[in-house]
């Protein structure tokens, strides 16, 4: 008979691990509810068409997509950013700004299985429409360090890029590049980390040699690791929007400052995110360490809602995975043990004690006890052994004898103490014996 197995790039939760996964869940959203974001929902499946239109055609080919039964072109959500466009979009009217959401949801990607990306994988998306201003990317970026601080993790575990599309386009216009120009000499930029001076050779290809002054500016450019240096190096040039767009990068690195996150928050212009909807600032958390990939990647992209065919909006976000996330923290040790233990274990004499201990036990649980007891009948040795492996606080004694006296014997499994309490005070005494511990 065929053995089943999960598909490759999917995931099985099994209890253990499903409250490690609901961990990391409970953290983001003791995050998102502290900076006042509200949660949402939305549909699985949608158009193809909206990732195309988000994308191109390109995108095709990461995403589970087919033809359903009505003859419509769908996939399965590969990101949440054109969905949450379209939900704004459609309620700009009637939504008070600015519009802070969050949401955690599953999403899905055609793509090879490796360590830190799955084909099935959960996020965190947060994201702030209607405001125009650094405001925004401030308190994303404040967020997105509360949704990892929240796990134990400091300043010596991770730390988030901050870069600026605006920036290089401005820089690339200043040094007389065009616009086709200088979004070739971005996909360079994306590459360079990995490739080095290779990643020019896509560049040369369609736009011919770049002048080596040029490049040695942009070079000198994508290096640069502080605010003091961009300052300097931008100083030489009389460009108003330079001008306006440094007074931007002052205000988001006073702002974190002033919230004592400037230790977290590193200047690095290599960061440009190869979405081209990426319209201003772009930041990525990093593993201090250099094992994973990135933690967490966002930015602005004011024209994404229009280009969907909502209302002009500005808009930033970001997205945090539930894969790296967890790795990063099995890597410090700071994987919580989960311990599904009851409070409550009722030991039970007969079938006549049985009926009794049930009304009891249904009385608890609905007070919000998790409470467990023997499906079948066994000797008394036995259940105190069920009850002690259990990790349950307390045990209740339903015997023949406790029955009689119209009592009920409560132990306490931490140091076997025991007291008898009358019938009609057992939640009265579970209570007020739990609230103690």
């Amino acid at each position: 008979m065929a053995s089943f197995q999960s598909l490759p790039g999917f995931r099985d939760f099994y209890p253990e691990e499903f409250s490690r996964r609901q961990h990391i869940f409970r953290v983001w959203r003791q995050g998102a509810s502290a900076f006042g974001f509200q949660e949402y929902d939305a549909p699985v499946l949608e158009p193809l068409e909206l990732y195309k239109t988000k994308s191109g055609d390109e995108i095709e080919a990461q995403l589970f997509s087919f033809t359903d039964k009505g003859g419509r072109e769908v996939a399965l959500r590969p990101e949440m950013t054109p969905t949450v466009c379209r939900m704004v979009g459609a309620k700009a009217g009637a939504l008070k700004r600015p519009i802070k959401w969050f949401s955690i949801a599953e999403f899905y990607r055609y793509e090879r299985a490796q360590k830190g990306r799955l084909r099935a994988f959960n996020q965190f998306n947060a994201d702030i429409f209607g405001e125009a201003g650094p405001e925004a990317e401030i308190e994303l970026i404040a967020l997105l360090i509360q949704c990892l601080n929240g796990f134990g993790l400091t300043k010596d575990d991770f730390y988030i890029r901050l870069s600026d599309r605006d920036l290089w386009f401005f820089y690339l216009e200043a040094l007389g590049l065009n616009e086709n120009q200088a979004r070739g000499i971005l996909s360079a930029i994306d590459r360079y980390e990995k490739m080095g001076d290779d990643a020019f050779t896509g560049y040369t290809e369609v736009h011919g040699e770049l002048a080596a002054a040029t490049k040695e500016k942009v070079l000198t450019f994508l290096k640069i690791k502080s605010l003091g240096e961009l300052e300097s190096t931008l100083a030489p040039f009389k460009s108003d929007k330079l001008a306006v767009r440094l007074a931007d990068w002052r205000k988001v690195l006073g702002g974190l400052a002033a919230m004592k996150l400037n230790d977290f928050v590193a200047v690095d212009l290599g960061v440009v995110r190869g979405l081209a909807y990426y319209t201003g600032f772009v930041f990525e958390a990093f593993d201090r360490k250099g094992d994973l990939r990135a933690l967490a990647g966002g930015g602005r992209y004011n024209d994404l809602v229009k280009k969907l065919g909502g209302p002009d909006l500005p808009a930033v976000g970001f997205a945090i995975g539930d894969v790296t996330t967890g790795l990063l923290l099995e890597q410090r040790g700071l994987t919580p043990r989960f311990v599904t233990a009851p409070d409550i274990y009722v030991v039970i004499g007969g079938e006549l004690e049985r009926a009794a201990a049930f009304g009891d036990i249904h009385a608890l649980r609905g007070a919000g006890w998790r409470v467990e007891y023997p499906f079948k009948e066994l000797a008394f040795g036995k259940q105190f052994k069920a009850a002690s492996e259990s990790g349950a606080k307390l045990a209740l004694i339903y015997g023949g004898d406790e029955l009689a006296k119209g009592v009920v014997k409560i132990r306490d499994l931490t140091d076997r103490s025991e007291q008898e309490v009358p019938r009609d005070q057992v939640l009265v005494c579970v209570r007020d014996f739990l609230s103690g511990h």
